[in-house]
């Protein structure tokens, strides 16, 4: 039984099965496109909160300090990635990559884990997305009735119609095809990187050398807690991290990671790619190049801005040019936000379809889902159910506890092509690698341990959560996938025809 669960799909295999014309996905997209959906997808409402959030509970002035030690972390998974999407220029990220060197159900099991986390990273970046929507229409005195507002602290019937509604737009959009896609993400993240950058000039003009004294504070040490909502590493161990002082910079590090997280699924689009074994590496690192120097700079502004420890939690940058006589900052700041969740949307929802195409393509998932619209090319099927479920999802789920699943998923998913990069190095040297990981295995093992260490400083409630999915994940996979796999089916045609 373990032969079947751990039996491979070889490269070439995987190569063929995106030149069938009913399941062939358009080839459209450069280096340019790739890179404008990394920065568009990793660049959201973080860099407007998180960045003085982190600076007043964490670390200082020094979060952009943090900031590098996250990009460095997070260019040791890229890396990982890079050579697996020019290698393995197949739909499916994590997914396929698993499947050619780990086998099997670890495949499933990491494309089981894609689907709940870009579905529910769609579901909280589209309700957020609302937030800001109602918010700016309060500003210009329009109200949404309280049902069709927020669900968050609703009574009684409440659906959020604006997150559903840009759900569904979005879902038109990838059903039409990816150049369009790839148009409209240019138009919006060229709209958010300008709010990006006249943040950061117009602040650089209001910085204060005093506020930068002292760069790192004074170390001060945080009680360990015990519930569940606690990290699992301080249940475990009793270990507790240590605010401000140079290990904070390392605790505000593993907070500010998930500012980064979605670099991963440019991976999802290696197959629409035009020449994907020069062009996904380029857009993989050069989009967290990218936003780790934006993050760096709107750190080292809001910091210089207006001291660390007087900084607000809620909207701190907004804060910071109120602070300073500049109050229509907060309405620009807002405006920019919103604008910049609508392609972070449109992206996960994006590395879902094609992850929930490469998986019924392979037989793990009903090969209904596996045909591409004859006219588009696009995979419509699994993008308008997909859309469908989420769009309800967002509208009648208050979400804010289930988004730490969103970064375990990411963490685990880092693990495992981390991993996956060793083995095939050993099991297919042969392979022609258009873009080589440096440093194997030093720079593999080095991710591992780094995202091992960010998922341990995850509350304990969230693994629980995770298991259950996990564990829900397996019995599907052994009512369904194991015997509708196109491996499966494929040995049992193979033992026929010798019987």
């Amino acid at each position: 039984m373990s032969s079947t669960l751990f039996r491979t799909k070889k490269v070439e295999q995987s190569i063929r099965d995106t030149e069938e014309p009913e399941h062939a996905l358009r080839k459209s997209l450069s280096a340019l496109d790739l890179t404008v959906f990394g920065v568009g997808v990793i660049i959201g409402t973080g860099i407007f909160v998180l960045t003085g959030t982190v600076a007043k509970n964490n670390a200082g002035p020094a979060v952009a300090l943090a900031f590098v030690a996250s990009g460095v972390a997070c260019a040791l998974a890229a890396l990982c990635y890079a050579e697996f999407a020019s290698t393995v220029p197949v739909a499916g990220s994590a997914y396929t990559f698993s499947y050619a060197s780990l086998g099997e159900l670890p495949a499933w099991i990491i494309g089981w884990d894609l689907v709940l986390e870009f579905a529910l990273g769609t579901a909280v970046v589209a309700v957020g997305w609302s937030g800001y929507i109602q918010s700016l229409m309060s500003n210009a005195g329009w109200e949404m009735p309280a049902a069709l507002g927020s669900r968050e602290g609703a009574s009684g019937f409440g659906f959020d119609i604006l997150a559903a509604v840009l759900v569904l737009a979005l879902t038109c959009i990838l059903v039409i095809g990816m150049k369009l896609s790839a148009r409209f993400t240019q138009l919006v993240v060229a709209v958010k990187v300008t709010v990006v950058l006249v943040v950061i000039i117009a602040g650089a003009f209001l910085v204060d050398g005093d506020n930068y004294d002292p760069f790192i504070p004074k170390t001060q040490e945080v009680e360990a807690g015990s519930s569940l909502s606690a990290p699992l590493i301080q249940i475990m161990f009793g270990w507790a991290p240590s605010n401000f002082g140079v290990m904070g910079i390392f605790t505000a590090a593993s907070v500010v990671f998930f500012a980064f997280i979605g670099f991963d699924i440019v991976a999802t689009a290696a197959e629409e790619t035009r020449n994907p074994q020069r062009d996904m590496p380029r857009g993989i690192l050069g989009s967290l190049f990218i936003c780790t120097a934006l993050y760096v700079a709107v750190s080292l502004v809001v910091t210089g801005m207006q001291h660390y420890s007087r900084l607000s939690v809620d909207a701190p940058l907004a804060d910071a040019f109120k602070a300073t006589g500049h109050p229509w900052f907060a309405g620009f700041i807002s405006f920019g936000a919103a604008v910049g969740l609508t392609t972070v949307c449109m992206i996960l929802l994006l590395g879902q379809t094609r992850v929930f195409f490469a998986m019924s393509r392979d037989g793990l998932l009903p090969r209904f889902f596996s045909h591409v619209h004859p006219r588009f090319r696009t995979p419509h099927r699994p993008t308008i159910l997909l859309g469908v479920v989420i769009a309800v999802l967002a509208g009648f789920t208050p979400l804010n506890e289930l988004a730490a699943l969103v970064n375990i998923g990411t963490l685990f998913a880092f693990i495992v092509v981390a991993i996956s990069v060793m083995v095939l190095r050993r099991t297919r040297p042969d392979l022609h690698r258009a873009f080589r990981t440096p440093w194997v295995p030093v720079i593999p093992i080095l991710s591992v341990l780094a995202s091992l260490w960010l998922m341990l400083n995850l509350p304990a409630e969230t693994w629980i959560r995770f298991g259950i999915w996990m564990v829900a994940g397996f019995f599907v996979y052994f009512l369904y996938g194991r015997t509708h796999s196109r491996l499966a089916r494929g040995e049992e045609a193979t033992a026929g025809e010798v019987a």
